[in-house]
């Protein structure tokens, strides 16, 4: 999937940047993301839909939220909130919220699973996201293609730049380390149930 910058959408759709800049502000034209260097890219076809250039898909606003433990509750209920006033305000129809609960490696997600059959079974039209991380954290760049094959509109309220090349790593090393160091404690307190329990 190849992202255009600023110019180049401003080029495709015969306006000024300032405009684009403008859109922006005004929630009408959202960024897919920005670069290391703090540029804006924006995803064909989804700017389109958002633009009314084009007829949207039929089909439903999925808004999706993720935390990975059980202790921010609170901020999934936060994030849900937050979706759905976004989207109330942009007066989409047919709006549901999905939430997910557990690691970014988890994909057994209940609401992760619903969201992607009912995307493969074409009644999403929209989905979206407070960031880009609340799907899965390895394997969103193929969520969001099979988004675009289905003709989905991604819209991410909080498009953060993107992380350096270093600091990315260490990320996934940390979520690694804590996703397996909790399997590891929670089968052996496990085993010391069974083995009190005897």
């Amino acid at each position: 999937m190849r992202l255009l910058s600023i110019g180049e959408t401003a080029a495709e759709l015969g306006a000024a940047v300032g405009t684009l800049r403008r859109w922006h502000r005004q929630g009408l034209l959202m960024p897919f993301g920005r670069t290391v260097g703090g540029h804006w890219r924006y995803q064909r076809g989804t700017y389109r839909v958002t633009l009314g250039a084009e007829p949207a898909v039929a089909g439903k606003t999925v808004c999706y939220a993720r935390v990975s433990s059980h202790d921010q509750a609170e901020q999934l209920k936060t994030q849900a909130t937050q979706l759905e006033r976004h989207c109330i305000n942009a007066r989409f129809a047919d709006i549901e919220v999905m939430t997910g609960l557990g690691s970014g490696l988890n994909y057994r997600k209940k609401g992760l699973r619903q969201l992607l059959t009912d995307i493969l079974r074409g009644r999403v039209a929209r989905l979206v996201l407070v960031t880009k991380d609340r799907l899965p954290r390895f394997g969103s760049e193929l969520l969001f293609r099979i988004c675009e094959f289905f003709h989905v509109e991604v819209i991410v309220l909080d498009a953060v730049p993107d992380v350096s090349r270093e600091q990315r790593p260490t990320e996934d090393l940390v979520e690694i380390l804590t996703v397996f160091a909790s399997r590891l404690y929670g089968s052996r307190s496990r085993k010391n149930q069974k083995a009190l329990a005897i």
